[in-house]
């Protein structure tokens, strides 16, 4: 990739091509979990945190309502900081000067104004548009509020929340590297190797430990029998409205091969299996060039989501109220060279992955100097996808704008999508993964 174009399809701050791009998606700014008060007891006398996304800093903030809102966080009288403002039941205030703002924006007092003064009627705080959905608050940065489309029909949002669950964390590192690495079918051979295979019993809520439907000769094989001693990857993807539809498959022996659907959606969001009866859509938004949150989102087609212990598997990776994690460049990842030697590929633990892709993406480097790539033929969906990036943003430039769920249209079309993990006969394979969908929709007590 040439210099220029790397430098066009990292930078995500207001007035860069990436950047406007960007800002035709909703993305997620928090989850709501950041206001609980069990979890930060801040959040019991002052329901506000400052927020960064995009580049933008920026405040959010829950009334005496329970309403929320996203503003920009400089004050509009003379730019002090509203990440120190008083919150009041009818709104938060500026300490400077007094001035109050209600959650639509709008300025409600300017106390220091002389008696019958209108100044407030005419301040408006920049406000920005606010969704809830599977335990996330999502928002949209675009100019002109009116051209927000609707959240798409995915079923992490279509599913009630007895059978969702969202989580997040923080890499120190630019949006795209993490996105790649999310997309790549290849890496997970190698990266998530695990030289022996842990019990089946104990594998809810983890990636890689659990079992690929299906079975072979008789056997239910763990995803990591599957890694490990599967074929290297064939690698097909389709171009869909959205995104890409992604297929891999490992031939095991003559008459089996394993079969992992995915998706990804443009610009940053991916759909995987992680297990029989879940799934994960994953986001990688930027807060700034050289950060980004992942968002994780678990559906489940069968029984409710043991939500607790999902969240405290992952609350030993991160540290809240700000979701950072404990594993770092700092303290090398937590590598371990006995490890490497005798359990697991990469040395850094078998029970959070997230730590092996995390080192993956910050050891590149904050942002990643493509030109100095040799890429082979399983990075075909990374190629393809920094063409659609790149396209898009030369259509953009041209007066277009961007498509996938950006368009509203699209958006409503968008439902699922389909995701299957799992042993099939080499000879219909194609059958089988469709028949694995369909029966696990059927099984799902909210289709």
């Amino acid at each position: 990739m040439k210099a220029s174009d790397n430098e066009r399809v990292t930078r995500i701050g207001p007035g860069t091509e990436c950047g406007r791009l960007m800002r035709h998606y909703w993305q997620p700014v928090a989850l709501l979990d950041e206001f609980d008060p069990q979890l930060d007891p801040s959040m019991a006398q002052r329901p506000l945190k400052a927020v960064r996304l995009l580049g933008q800093d920026l405040l959010l903030w829950r009334d005496a309502q329970g309403q929320f809102a996203l503003v920009d966080r400089a004050c509009p009288h003379r730019g002090a900081d509203l990440a120190f403002a008083r919150v009041e039941p009818q709104g938060i205030r500026c300490p400077f000067h007094g001035w109050q703002f209600d959650a639509q924006g709008q300025c409600v007092q300017t106390p220091g104004e002389p008696a019958g003064s209108t100044l407030c009627q005419r301040v408006q705080q920049t406000r920005y548009p606010l969704r809830q959905a599977c335990g996330v608050l999502f928002a949209w940065l675009g100019n002109d509020p009116s051209l927000a489309p609707p959240l798409p029909g995915l079923d992490c949002f279509a599913a009630p929340q007895s059978h969702t669950f969202a989580f997040k964390g923080m890499w120190h590192c630019n949006w795209l590297q993490a996105f790649e690495v999310g997309i790549d079918p290849a890496h997970t051979s190698f990266l998530h190797r695990f030289f022996e295979d842990a019990s089946l019993e104990d594998t809810y809520g983890k990636q890689f430990r659990n079992a690929s439907a299906g079975n072979a000769h008789g056997q239910r094989w763990p995803m990591s029998r599957v890694m490990r001693e599967g074929q290297p990857p064939n690698i097909a993807f389709d171009e869909t409205p959205y995104g890409y539809a992604i297929t891999t498959r490992r031939e095991l022996d003559e008459s089996l091969t394993h079969v992992r659907v995915t998706h990804a959606l443009f610009p940053h969001t991916f759909v995987i299996p992680l297990s029989e009866t879940m799934t994960i859509t994953q986001m990688h938004v930027p807060v700034d060039d050289t950060h980004t949150y992942w968002y994780s989102l678990f559906t489940s087609f069968d029984e409710p989501v043991q939500r607790q212990r999902m969240r405290d598997q992952r609350l030993v990776g991160v540290t809240l109220p700000d979701y950072l994690p404990r594993k770092h460049a700092g303290n090398r990842w937590g590598f371990d060279p006995e490890e490497q030697r005798t359990r697991t590929y990469l040395g850094m633990g078998e029970d959070d992955i997230n730590v092996h892709d995390q080192w993956a993406c910050e050891s590149m480097g904050e942002i990643q100097d493509r030109t100095k790539e040799h890429l082979g033929t399983t990075d075909k969906i990374i190629m393809a996808n920094r063409r659609w990036l790149l396209r898009t943003m030369d259509a953009m430039a041209r007066g277009h704008t961007p498509g996938g769920v950006a368009n509203a249209e699209v958006a409503q079309a968008t439902t699922g999508p389909d995701t299957v993990d799992g042993i099939a006969p080499s000879d219909q394979w194609q059958a089988w993964w469709r028949e694995q969908v369909q029966r696990k929709r059927a099984a799902a007590p909210w289709t």
